[in-house]
């Protein structure tokens, strides 16, 4: 398994290796990520695609003052927002947004809706505000530092420690109402 300082040698040594070195340490996390965003698999696979797309052209303009994978976070991140913006037939959705939520998104064959208690969990994410939905899922499942989130989305890491406990407390409560 790669680091990401690995990956940026590499790509700056030999971009075709770089770059599947990249695809193999972080196409199935970003692919979730967005995933947990859009929800439906197929639109999940085309933002996933477009979101290394635009990571192999832009390579070059990555700040390393920034994480590559808060970088990539961001990259995926906007692809979603653009995608869900083009349901709704805005050009892109920002995180401030307040229909930037996942609330209208059809479920898709891949949804399990056997396992009660999951489906419940991810109904309780997907009523969340965009940034809830990000600070949260980005901390539970990708295990992001509040640094990592606060430059995926865009604020600081205090903002995010905040929005993810009010998400965690909401989660809970929408858990407890549901039974």
């Amino acid at each position: 398994m790669a680091d990401d300082r690995d990956i940026i040698e590499q790509m700056s040594r030999n971009v075709e290796q770089g770059f599947r070195l990249l695809l193999s340490q972080y196409k199935e996390s970003v692919y979730w990520h967005i995933r947990r965003m859009v929800v439906c698999h197929a639109d999940a696979q085309d933002a996933a695609q477009e979101t290394f797309i635009r990571i192999f052209r832009s390579f070059h303009q990555h700040d390393t003052k920034c994480s590559l994978r808060a970088w990539i976070f961001r990259i995926a991140t906007n692809e979603a927002l653009r995608l869900l913006g083009n349901r709704r037939g805005a050009s892109m959705l920002s995180l401030d947004d307040a229909a930037a939520d996942t609330l209208n998104v059809a479920a898709d064959e891949y949804v399990d809706f056997g396992d009660t208690l999951a489906w419940r969990f991810q109904q309780a994410i997907i009523h969340l505000p965009a940034k809830q939905q990000l600070a949260f899922t980005l901390r539970y499942y990708d295990d992001m530092s509040y640094d990592e989130i606060a430059a995926v989305v865009g604020s600081t890491a205090a903002s995010m420690k905040v929005s993810y406990n009010i998400a965690k407390d909401k989660i809970i409560k929408y858990m407890e109402s549901h039974d």
